[in-house]
């Protein structure tokens, strides 16, 4: 702690020492705060210089903090997807998990989120059409087990020709509205059990690596994709951090209280 004036009045060295460390920012209004761990998305700050109307400045000071990034996942399925009927809905699946923080995959088809706010899910999927004619898929999005309505779009996939089968890689986006705990699934149907999602070896001459079935990544876009901790509400000696869904340890913020 900093020297403080006496309230009655002090002597000149003591009052430049002060005014001096003032100067150089040295003053007795920062702290530290670690974010809570367990997928908390608050935090509460414990600190009797904090007062109802107190301006409080957060800055990370640790590496865990400096590189905190807002949700996102992606995903992918390494195996073939097929249908048994050409009236039934069926959930393309996802066996891979790439990257994720806040957004993970779970039943094999649903896409969870951690946080509420808005975010653009995008999906491409290798078709494989074995019959010489040419068929149709339907692939729609499924909220919290709802078909999302306008989500329908539909594909022509090439037939099979001179012995090669039918290819064709579709995708597209969608941005979407979601709260903490929500889940999103992608469903399809064809026009004959001909068509497939299919998974491909790697191949020689050239080399190349092997290609997905389905390819699927969700990112978090608003609000405040920029401000990843905020003061959401301030008491007499407390405040309260709002914050991504945490699970990382040693996210350190410093802090600064101004009245």
């Amino acid at each position: 702690m900093y020297r403080k004036l006496n309230p009655a009045g002090d002597e000149p060295r003591v009052i430049s020492e002060v005014v001096n460390n003032l100067v150089e920012g040295k003053s007795n209004n920062t702290g530290e705060v670690t974010l809570a761990t367990g997928n908390a998305t608050t935090t509460t700050i414990y600190d009797e210089r904090i007062g109802y109307n107190s301006i409080i400045l957060l800055t990370p000071i640790s590496a865990a903090a400096g590189s905190d990034a807002v949700p996102y996942g992606a995903f992918q399925s390494l195996a073939d997807q097929t249908i048994a009927s050409t009236t039934t809905a069926y959930a393309m699946t996802l066996d891979t998990t790439d990257y994720s923080n806040g957004v993970y995959l779970s039943d094999s088809s649903r896409m969870n989120v951690r946080n509420t706010g808005t975010y653009n899910l995008q999906w491409s999927g290798q078709f494989i059409n074995t019959d010489s004619q040419l068929h149709d898929v339907s692939v729609w999005l499924r909220k919290n087990g709802t078909d999302v309505t306008g989500s329908t779009g539909f594909i022509s996939v090439p037939n099979s020709h001179g012995g090669v089968q039918g290819h064709i890689i579709a995708g597209w986006n969608y941005f979407l509205e979601l709260a903490a705990n929500d889940y999103i699934e992608i469903y399809w149907s064809a026009t004959s059990t001909a068509i497939s999602l299919k998974f491909l070896p790697a191949g020689t001459s050239p080399t190349r690596p092997t290609t997905a079935s389905l390819i699927t990544t969700m990112n978090y876009v608003s609000p405040s994709a920029s401000t990843n901790v905020y003061v959401s509400a301030r008491a007499k000696g407390s405040a309260t951090l709002k914050h991504f869904a945490n699970d990382t340890a040693d996210k350190t913020y410093g802090y600064i209280i101004v009245a």
